[in-house]
């Protein structure tokens, strides 16, 4: 590959892999929609790979515009200036530039990486190594914007760094920084749908002997990778340096079993008899139904669904569907209904969305659009705890007219 062919998809691509590389650490990154374009110049298709490294696609607006990139994640010392002060990982905003038939655009990209400072915490251009010049560099200096030099071959050197500053939080970044978060919803997340699976995780943790043995002896769950996931994106525990510790959250879990029973042991007793147990978990255990429902109100995808479901049924929709509910949530929280309901899969998000950002019905109508932990496991999840009227279901059971978002006591 040419210097002088460099592609914006290319130029991103390679930023997006400095950036944000696939390693330990929360990271979360998406590319804007009009990236998953088959064809970015007339007659030249963009390369399938390029494509797949750009995935996941949104359309996330920040500061007064939408970045060709938005993501969060630690960034490594030579990227930044500076180290953010505070544990939360920097929101980094993304303008790529490359060379077309009037050239590279690089001031026009360093402007506009400086408008989204507004709202994000760095701002970078990326471009190609040979169209970036002293002038470029002065400007992004004057103007706190870091310049990435992307190679033919792949590489990719800092030539300015920025430094990290405050921002103001909007619910577009909040959206990206969920999903970069141990709670974030962009793999697996919830693989169990009874909020009993992971409150007994934290019993089993704190009692003495073996985590892994009590589940089973007391019949709380077999599928303790997914219980112990599951307890960690509700906030109930948390990794620390000598291995899996409870959090405060986690802790009133234990200070209520302890307090109604005596010990964990005794609490973990009463999950044996809810084993396989079908019915709504607030009408079988009321005190540990309404235990659940803090917990699981205290994730935070739950409050903004409960938010705008209300304010579904104060506009006379009292029982939407599932397409009906996406497609309003999408008007007010675009960023965050892409993210908590449509699958990151490429090929699902050019189906559901256009370069523009717009929800495609057709594509909210297939089941297999959907991302199973929310419509399946936190859906059954917001059901056992008495917020919703109806259980989720797979993806591949579901049908999106059809499936009813309703709370169960509006106010």
């Amino acid at each position: 590959m040419s210097a002088r062919s460099l592609t914006e998809p290319e130029v991103l691509a390679g930023a997006k892999g400095r950036l944000f590389p696939n390693g330990d650490g929360p990271a979360y990154a998406v590319a804007d929609t009009q990236f998953a374009r088959e064809e970015w110049l007339p007659g030249r298709a963009v390369d399938p790979d390029v494509r797949d490294r750009l995935a996941p696609f949104n359309h996330v607006r920040i500061g007064g515009g939408y970045p060709d990139l938005v993501g969060v994640g630690r960034l490594e010392p030579e990227l930044v200036a500076v180290d953010r002060l505070g544990d939360e990982p920097p929101l980094v905003a993304v303008e790529a530039k490359g060379y077309a038939s009037g050239g590279v655009d690089t001031q026009r990209g360093i402007v506009q990486a400086y408008d989204r400072l507004g709202e994000a915490n760095a701002a970078y251009l990326a471009a190609p190594a040979a169209a970036v010049s002293e002038t470029d560099r002065t400007l992004a200096r004057e103007l706190n914007v870091g310049v990435l030099a992307v190679e033919p071959d792949g590489g990719v050197a800092p030539l300015e760094v920025p430094r990290v500053v405050g921002s103001k939080t909007t619910t577009e970044a909040t959206a990206i920084r969920f999903q970069a978060s141990a709670q974030g919803v962009a793999d697996q997340s919830f693989g169990l749908n009874h909020p009993k699976n992971y409150l007994g995780y934290p019993l089993a943790h704190y009692a003495d002997g073996d985590t892994e043995t009590l589940l089973a002896t007391y019949d709380v769950v077999g599928a303790v990778d997914d219980a112990r996931r599951g307890a960690a994106f509700l906030g109930l525990i948390e990794a620390a340096p000598g291995g899996t510790e409870l959090t405060s959250l986690g802790e009133e879990v234990v200070r209520f079993a302890k307090r109604n029973y005596g010990t964990v042991e005794g609490a973990l007793e009463e999950f044996e008899e809810w084993y396989r147990s079908r019915k709504r978990f607030v009408d079988l255990a009321p005190s540990w139904g309404q235990l659940a429902r803090r917990v699981v109100f205290d994730y935070p995808a739950t409050e903004l669904l409960v938010t705008e479901l209300q304010g579904l049924h104060r506009d006379g929709n009292r029982e939407p569907s599932l397409v009906e509910f996406v497609t309003y949530l999408h008007e007010l929280h675009p960023t965050f209904a892409v993210e908590l309901f449509v699958r990151g899969d490429r090929r699902v998000r050019d189906r559901a969305l256009t370069t523009e950002g717009e929800l495609r019905r057709e594509a909210l109508e297939d089941g297999a659009t959907y991302h199973a932990p929310t419509v399946f496991q936190l859906k059954t999840m917001l059901y056992h705890v008495g917020i919703l009227t109806e259980r989720g279901r797979e993806p591949h059971r579901l049908e999106p007219t059809r499936d009813v978002w309703a709370l169960r006591e509006s106010v």
